[in-house]
This record gives C-alpha cells, sequence and structure tokens, in this order.
C-alpha cells in the first residue's frame, strides 16, 4: 500500500557520498547551518516543509475517532489486537471479570516492609490509565492548561494524610496528591495502558476508591483500568523494563502500485525524470525500521525539544526490542462509514523513548522510503551532526502508548510479527 507525495526537484548522479553541512551566506548570518544530504538520492528527499505539509493534511480525524473509541471502552490492548486480527484473548486477561489487562500489567507483589520504618510504611498504588490524548494539554501538569497529572492529582488529593495535607495548606498549596508515572506523553498523544503509582500514609484507602475517583473526573476521556496495591520499591518508570508505542498512519487509497524501491530506480536511471517520488511502499519502510532491532543506539538526531550540547552518551542509547510496520484498515464506529481507511501502523518497543523521537522515526522513515534510500539509512543518519537531517516530528494525532512492561520482553505478544 502507498501513499501519494508531492513532486520534487530533478534526480542527481547515482554516487555514494558522505552527508555534508552547506552554508549560505543568510545561514550563518543566522548562525545555524542547513544540513544536506549528499547521497544518490539527495534530490529525491522532500524537503522539511513539504514533509511538514503532507503529514498534516492527512485524514487525522478517523484516527483519533478510533483513539476515542478504545478509550471510551477501556478496550485497552485487545481493542488494538482486533485491528491486526488477533485474537483478544492473547491480549487481554481478566481482573476482577471486566477490566482488560495484559501480562505485563498484572499486579506486583506486595513485599513486605515489616521492621522497615519511615517511606516504608507507606501504602504504594498502582494505576493504570487509558486516556484521549486529544481532550488534554499532555501528561505534564503545568499552569492553566489541562493536563492528564493535574485531574489525577486534583482527585488524589482526597487520599492525601493528615500531615501532608497540612503542609500543603501552610504553603497556601491546594491538597493535591503526586503520581510519578512511567513516560510524560505530549499533547494529542492517546494512552491505553499508561501507569502511573501514587502513595499515602493512611491505611484506610482501598484500589476501588482510588478507582472510583479518577474514572469521575472525566468521563470518557480518562479511564482508569486497573488500581492495585503494590510493594513501596515499585517505581512506574525505573522499573519498566520496557514500552510500546503504536503510530497508526493514514495513506491514500487511490496510490499508484509501484513499489518505491522500483520507483526509485527508474529515476535514479533515468534523468529525463525531473519529479521525485510520489509514492512510498509500506514495506520498505518495514525493511528501514528492522535495522533497528536488536541494537543499543544513540537516538539523539531523533530527539527533539532538547539541546543537543547535553544530548550524548547513555543519556540519548535506547535498546529496540521491536520495529516493524504494516498496513492494515481501520474502520469506524460511525454507521454512515462503513468502507475502511487504509492505513500504516508503525509498532515500536524500546526500553526507553526520548523526546518526540517515535514522531520523528516516523517522519524520517516514510521520507527515505519515498526517496528510494538504502536500508540502513537510518542507522547513517546516526551519525550526522545536525538533527535538520532528519525530517520534522510526524503528528501527535497517530501516536498511542499501548503499554508499559514490568516483566522480560515477548515478541509474540505484538502486534506486527513475521
Amino acid at each position: 500500500m502507498l501513499a501519494k507525495f508531492r513532486p520534487l526537484m530533478a534526480t542527481s548522479p547515482k554516487t555514494k557520498a558522505a552527508p555534508a553541512v552547506a552554508f549560505s551566506t543568510a545561514a550563518e548570518r543566522d548562525g545555524y547551518a542547513q544540513y544536506n544530504h549528499t547521497d544518490a538520492c539527495q534530490h529525491l528527499r522532500w524537503t522539511s516543509r513539504e514533509s511538514y505539509e503532507y503529514m498534516y493534511a492527512r485524514p487525522w480525524s478517523r484516527v483519533v475517532d478510533f483513539y476515542a473509541t478504545l478509550v471510551h471502552t477501556g478496550a485497552g490492548t485487545a481493542g488494538l489486537a482486533e485491528l491486526f486480527g488477533k485474537d483478544q484473548k492473547d491480549h487481554a486477561s481478566a481482573t476482577n471479570g471486566e477490566e482488560p489487562l495484559t501480562s505485563s500489567e498484572k499486579q506486583m507483589p506486595v513485599k513486605s516492609s515489616k521492621g522497615r520504618g519511615g517511606r516504608w510504611e507507606r501504602a504504594n498504588f498502582k494505576i493504570v490509565l487509558s486516556y484521549h490524548g486529544g481532550s488534554f494539554d499532555g501528561w505534564q501538569k503545568q499552569p492553566g492548561l489541562n493536563t492528564i497529572q493535574g485531574l489525577v492529582e486534583k482527585h488524589l488529593g482526597q487520599f492525601v494524610d493528615e500531615r501532608k495535607a497540612k503542609q500543603l495548606q501552610d504553603r497556601s498549596l491546594p491538597v493535591e496528591g503526586c503520581a510519578t508515572v512511567a513516560g510524560r506523553t505530549d499533547k494529542g498523544v492517546t494512552a491505553l495502558q499508561q501507569v502511573c503509582s501514587f502513595y499515602t500514609w493512611r491505611k484506610d484507602v482501598q484500589p476501588s476508591d482510588i478507582k472510583d475517583t479518577i474514572n469521575e473526573a472525566a468521563p470518557d476521556k480518562i479511564n482508569s483500568l486497573v488500581v492495585s496495591e503494590v510493594s513501596r520499591e515499585f517505581h512506574p518508570n525505573f522499573s519498566a523494563k520496557w514500552r510500546r508505542y503504536l503510530y497508526i498512519f493514514p495513506l491514500d487509497d487511490d496510490a499508484k502500485s509501484i513499489s518505491g524501491d522500483e520507483q526509485s530506480s527508474i529515476m535514479l536511471k533515468n534523468p529525463e525524470y525531473n519529479i521525485a517520488s510520489r509514492s512510498f511502499d509500506v514495506a520498505k519502510v518495514d525493511k528501514i525500521l528492522r535495522q533497528l532491532e536488536g541494537k543499543m543506539l544513540s537516538y539523539k538526531m531523533f530527539a527533539r525539544d532538547t539541546q543537543a550540547s547535553r544530548s550524548a552518551g547513555p543519556a540519548t542509547e535506547c535498546f529496540m526490542f521491536h520495529s516493524r510496520a504494516a498496513v492494515t484498515k481501520l474502520y469506524s464506529a460511525d454507521e454512515n462509514c462503513k468502507e475502511g481507511m487504509t492505513v500504516m501502523c508503525v509498532e515500536l518497543v524500546a526500553n526507553r523513548f526520548l523526546r518526540k523521537m517515535v514522531r520523528v522515526l516516523v517522519s524520517t522513515t516514510v521520507r527515505e522510503a519515498a526517496a528510494g534510500a538504502d536500508e540502513d539509512v537510518l542507522l547513517n543518519l546516526m551519525e550526522a551532526t545536525c538533527r535538520r537531517a532528519t525530517a520534522p516530528p510526524a503528528p501527535a494525532e497517530g501516536l498511542c502508548l499501548v503499554d508499559v512492561g514490568y516483566e522480560e520482553f515477548n515478541e509474540q505478544r505484538c502486534f506486527i510479527v513475521d
């Protein structure tokens, strides 16, 4: 399945050289350098502006509605399993006969803290949440914004112990709980099984009380799937062994049936071809992404909103367990829209992700697949020194945090497998 793109410039000779950085007078005056590729696909790549315009011109409303339905029903990963024709039973297990929960989300045992005073006497609760990204301004609490963390902590305030409540009141602060999360999500990003934790000195708080309170915060927009008491040693971020993201990218149903490899080959061999590829092959996207699997790599070129000087070394290294792409049909709950929309799904599982890393990986891989670049193009881009070598982030509306794992990664639980 292919996706259309706008025509670009003429092709360059089929020679392969190392990437370079070119300076113009205006660029030097503005204090930055524009990154230029110097391989055979140099003039076949979309510019940053063209990539941005095309990405945001997709029919994202269908994807947003699909995610909203999953959150409203509390289906979790079982709802995505149906999208790929998987057995929902393999991606969900019943808890109290109602909540869907993957094996990685099962309650961690409460270790005994007998003989250990201080913070070990506090009750620690693990909360599995689903929320609709389009209804909030991201996870992290910020003044004047409607965030998931701000809403959750506000409603957790009724479970705060008296000592902490008095401390907050003495400082003229609202009485709120403190929610620690497995990973912050940006504005527009949906989560199906996000994990956070909350602790309190009170002994009368029950998991069901916390669950009911959160569900009353914003019905249909945020859903507390499971709340369980866990060991004080549990930390939703540091205890996690992997995170799984899914990106749904709408495709053009009327795209031509020529593959990215074939079309790029034609253009490189024929100088009279003065337009770049207007389509990409999802199979090529899959081949490029597979090159990342099983490797510990630095993804600083794919990170955004971080200082380049502080994005070096282990802090930018991630181990990619699983990275695949596939085509499927996205069906709407609207009875007037019975035909499914063809979409490309990108599934990524890693021990950690950098800010906007998934969205930049998706947009860059699509750009390179359309240009007919080699399968190791992402590995080569990691050696660049300028983040303009990668494409602008894809829209947040297509991204979903599927779940967080606290057990060893099992590839058979993934949606896109051989």
